[in-house]
């Protein structure tokens, strides 16, 4: 073979070699952003019941059963519903953690797959809380969206003005993750209002079917503002977990109603997708800088096809930490710094930037948003101090934590 043979022949290998990896990469960062747009439909059982004897339950342990606080358990299928309290017992040796069996919802707890509950709460307001409640709809460009409406406590300290909490869920989440608060914000004299939006189950989806990080689903919850204000409500405080807060920011920096909010309270807020990608793609160990590809490819006009999003998706508009500077309301941050999902990182750069409006708790030894799981007076107490001194609640009021 000649020399030019052989030189054309190696770059020939080389360049397929190339390509090849090009493509395994295009293939890697489309799985990875696909995971993060895509809704899941099914919810498998994800912790195994060894025993139950009176008031304590024994569960394989793992990640989730050995973490601290309280949770809920649905058992036999989702047919049954337990809140579980603290570790009362700990077998390393075997593999066993005893937690304390708080209360049985419906059903009942028998060893066998069961599935974690990280809301505690299971049900409606009224089912979980005994609180009344009404189901009602609110209409979005979407469709017809369901919500929870709870009218405030009779008896509770006149607020300066009638205010509404619209609490938003997280990825993947569902209304029943907003429950935790609802007590607290009811004795406080706040109307609640959960809603659903675009790709909940039960709810319509978007025209694709994937999630916009909140790039759309900040819509719904305008659309979920309005039937707040149009229910008698003067100011609204807007309450997000996880993208719930990426939604939020992106109402209030977006709606023309942001004029009619008063605070916003997050729990372990996504406000940097970049982020919150490169951090996955770590976790799943995937080659650095495989984020911030997909990233790209969701943000371009032919990419975002492939990822299977309704439009091209700008993260950086989603980026409030290079966005601090258009921060312009009060905003409480409660974030763990050992968050496995949504690193605290941001929230923290955030406060640092916006002194002025932002409260930041940060905490530690707690999974991503499941601070009130661990301490809820400590979770209620720190929301009901920031309200008060954002002229929410009254400063003498007994109710908010």
């Amino acid at each position: 073979m000649s020399a030019t043979r052989r030189a054309v022949t190696a770059g020939a290998v080389g360049a397929g070699a190339v390509a090849t990896a090009a493509v395994a990469t295009t293939g890697l960062a489309l799985l990875l952003t696909r995971r993060v747009v895509t809704p899941a439909r099914r919810r498998p059982d994800d912790v195994h019941v060894l025993d139950v004897s009176g008031e304590r339950v024994v569960l394989r342990a793992d990640v989730q059963t050995c973490a601290p606080g309280r949770y809920g358990l649905w058992t036999r299928g989702g047919a049954g519903h337990v809140r579980l309290g603290e570790v009362v017992a700990s077998d390393p040796a075997r593999g066993r953690v005893t937690r304390a069996l708080l209360g049985v919802d419906r059903g009942c707890v028998t060893p066998g797959p069961a599935r974690w509950n990280q809301y505690y709460y299971c049900g409606t307001p009224t089912s979980a809380l005994g609180i009344g409640h009404e189901d009602v709809v609110v209409d979005s460009e979407v469709g017809a969206l369901p919500a929870w409406w709870v009218a405030a406590a009779e008896g509770a300290d006149p607020l300066p003005a009638r205010t509404c909490a619209v609490l938003v869920h997280g990825r993947g989440a569902t209304r029943e993750e907003a429950l935790r608060p609802v007590p607290m914000l009811h004795r406080a004299g706040l109307d609640v209002l959960v809603p659903g939006y675009r790709n909940d189950a039960g709810a319509p989806p978007s025209p694709a079917g994937r999630y916009g990080l909140g790039d759309t689903e900040w819509r719904d919850v305008e659309a979920a503002v309005a039937f707040a204000l149009a229910r008698g409500a003067e100011r609204i405080v807007l309450g997000g977990w996880s993208m719930g807060g990426a939604i939020v920011l992106q109402l209030v920096a977006r709606s023309p109603l942001a004029g009619r909010v008063a605070a916003l309270v997050l729990d372990g807020p996504v406000l940097d997708w970049h982020d919150v990608i490169e951090h996955q793609a770590r976790r799943h160990h995937l080659p650095a800088g495989l984020g911030r590809y997909g990233a790209r490819l969701m943000a371009h006009p032919q990419g975002r096809r492939l990822v299977g999003v309704d439009a091209p998706l700008d993260l950086a508009r989603l980026d409030w930490v290079a966005r601090a500077a258009e921060l312009h309301l009060p905003l409480l941050l409660l974030h763990s710094d050992d968050d496995e999902v949504v690193p605290s990182g941001p929230s923290r750069r955030l406060a640092q930037a916006r002194p002025d409006l932002v409260t930041h708790v940060p905490s530690s030894g707690v999974l991503h948003t499941k601070e009130w799981n661990l301490d809820p007076a400590a979770w209620e107490s720190a929301v009901g101090g920031f309200l008060r001194r954002h002229g929410v609640l009254p400063p003498g009021a007994t109710g908010g934590g």
